[in-house]
């Protein structure tokens, strides 16, 4: 994903103003974390974090990303721009929901992802 798309990605969901850090993780780091935050003790491929009302975290582990393609029929690039909203999307407020699925399919659509 080219960052000029993570921008503009990120600026239509969060808005300008909005501090964001991505990071790209191992799949140990992120079972780590999913543990810690989640009570989950197995991998993920992506975490959210908001840390205030105009910043957050997201984590991305790439290996789990390849594994996980493949069930959505999607390209790697492709794949993880679609992480990348639902995390952003996370990160608006929305929680797992039909009305969060519509949101992120706007977004999806408007991006070509």
């Amino acid at each position: 994903m080219s960052k000029t798309l993570f921008d503009q990605i990120k600026k239509t969901i969060l808005g300008n103003k909005y501090e964001l850090s991505l990071v790209f993780t191992t799949a140990t780091k992120i079972k780590e974390l999913n543990k810690i935050y989640r009570q989950i003790n197995k991998p993920t491929d992506i975490l959210s974090f908001p840390l205030s009302k105009n910043s957050g975290e997201i984590f991305i582990c790439r290996s789990k990303a390849k594994k996980e393609m493949a069930k959505f029929n999607r390209p790697y690039e492709n794949f993880l721009s679609f992480l990348f909203i639902h995390g952003l999307v996370h990160l608006k407020g929305y929680d797992h929901s039909p009305q969060m699925e519509k949101v992120e399919e706007k977004f999806r659509k408007k991006f070509g992802v």
